[in-house]
């Protein structure tokens, strides 16, 4: 069996603990399949010295969750993975920018659909009043541009105050009704290749689509019409060397499709709604090696 390191949250950080070995056990299970065994370690013993990754053939950081609340150590991480050539999937560069959303602006400069976005540094009240009438819309969402899980998302409706505002950079975009109907819809691509899509939808009366939030996740047996073509023209854009992503989209009220994130980091595969994704991703790792 050959050994895969697969990075994990700091076993100090009792956030995820509940969820993410769950994650890695299906995660290893499916690697088995392919001859291969998951080493969990944590992210957050890496930063500086990167030599306890050099032993393995390959390392996967798809459970690397907390990054964005440690930040500048997890951009100290990249680059020292990077400079020292540990062999990483997706490599340390794109975990590097893929942790910042301003990456979408750079993707909109690219033809690639996207929200309309207003990029904020440290989000004020006028910044969020000037929001309504530059969109022309009563809601609105507030994001970090480090954030992960929905983390400091707000919804807020015209003269709506806005309380626990993200700290930092952030972004503030009109908000897309057709999440609470639609939902949001996740294609997932191994190896370059379609591996299997999922609807998400929020609970009645929420907008946040993610699992903590009591979201639901259903496999669908294929794209729905234009997500697909959306996908592709996001990952020709993003134009790099991806041994995994997802891509995550949701439609206008005019039904065109936007791009909400590109993950490329560490996003949940939802292997739990569409298992046969484990083999798929195996076989893409495999052929790796």
């Amino acid at each position: 069996m050959t050994e895969i390191a697969v990075l994990t949250p700091d076993a100090a950080d009792p956030s995820y603990a509940g969820q993410w070995p769950g994650v890695l056990e299906r995660l290893a299970e499916a690697l088995a399949t392919a001859g291969m065994t998951a080493a969990p370690t944590a992210w957050t013993d890496h930063i500086k010295d990167a030599s306890g990754l050099m032993r393995f053939p390959l390392v996967l950081p798809v459970i690397a969750w907390g990054y964005h609340r440690d930040h500048d150590r997890w951009m100290q991480a990249c680059a020292t993975w990077e400079a020292v050539g540990v062999k990483m999937l997706n490599p340390p560069s794109v975990l590097g920018w893929n942790s910042d959303k301003s990456y979408l602006g750079r993707l909109a400069e690219q033809g690639v659909a996207i929200p309309d976005t207003v990029w904020i540094d440290g989000p004020t009240q006028a910044d969020v009043d000037a929001a309504f009438d530059r969109f022309g819309v009563d809601r609105i969402v507030v994001k970090p541009r480090v954030s992960g899980g929905a983390h400091k998302t707000l919804r807020l409706s015209r003269g709506e105050a806005m309380v626990g505002a993200p700290e930092g950079p952030a972004m503030i975009q009109p908000y897309l009704p057709s999440i609470e109907t639609e939902g949001e819809t996740s294609l997932l691509f191994f190896g370059g290749r379609l591996s299997h899509v999922v609807n998400k939808r929020p609970v009645p009366g929420e907008f946040r689509v993610q699992v903590q939030y009591g979201g639901g996740y259903v496999a669908l047996p294929e794209p729905p019409a234009g997500a697909l073509a959306l996908a592709e023209q996001t990952l020709a854009a993003i134009g790099e060397d991806l041994l995994y992503a997802r891509i995550d989209m949701a439609p206008e009220a005019d039904g065109r499709w936007l791009l909400m994130e590109a993950e490329l980091i560490e996003p949940d595969f939802y292997l739990a709604s569409a298992p046969e994704g484990g083999r798929r991703f195996a076989e893409a790792v495999r052929a790796r090696l």
